[in-house]
């Protein structure tokens, strides 16, 4: 991927020293749907960052004073022209708008170089900031599938299956959004 620069961010592959950084916010995931993707060492870390920075599924997100990586936003293309999305920050930098800076710049990216038709994203019921995040990039919840997936296990070892609504943007719907800003 190409890096992408926002007011305050940097938004490009992921790199060696990232490693620390990805640490510090995936080896206590705060929502289910990252407990896979928890890593316990430096070491499963610096592992990770390189699966990572090979691919453009996973684009690091860093402050551009710095270059420090603050957060990750993730991607999966479906064939011919839709892409899953989603996003992943450390806690100690919410609150500043820096999801929805990357976020918005990312579906820019989407839609205008990766020639996307449509982004949505899965949002568990209990993740309201993902949700408010949601709604502020302009998409609409289309669904709740109830019961849709299982992260966790409940005391006796059975799948505690989690409620998850579906927010989705066509690049028309975000065409018109982004006239109406100007």
């Amino acid at each position: 991927m190409k890096i992408l620069e926002t007011n305050r961010l940097i938004l490009r592959n992921f790199v060696a020293t990232d490693a620390a950084d990805l640490f510090e916010y995936t080896s206590n995931p705060r929502v289910n749907c990252f407990l896979d993707h928890n890593v316990s060492t430096l070491e499963d870390a610096v592992i990770e960052i390189e699966k990572r920075g090979n691919a453009d599924e996973y684009i690091a997100v860093c402050l551009r004073e710095s270059n420090k990586l603050i957060g990750e936003l993730f991607n999966m293309k479906e064939e011919p022209d839709t892409y899953s999305i989603g996003w992943n920050f450390n806690a100690r930098y919410e609150g500043k708008g820096y999801a929805s800076e990357s976020a918005m710049a990312f579906m820019e990216y989407l839609y205008m170089q990766q020639e996307a038709r449509r982004l949505y994203a899965y949002v568990e019921d209990d993740n309201f900031r993902s949700q408010k995040l949601c709604e502020k990039l302009g998409m609409r919840q289309e669904g709740l599938f109830k019961e849709f997936i299982s992260f966790t296990k409940h005391e006796n070892g059975t799948p505690k299956y989690e409620n998850t609504f579906q927010y989705a943007l066509l690049k028309k719907e975000w065409l018109v959004q982004r006239a109406n800003q100007i």
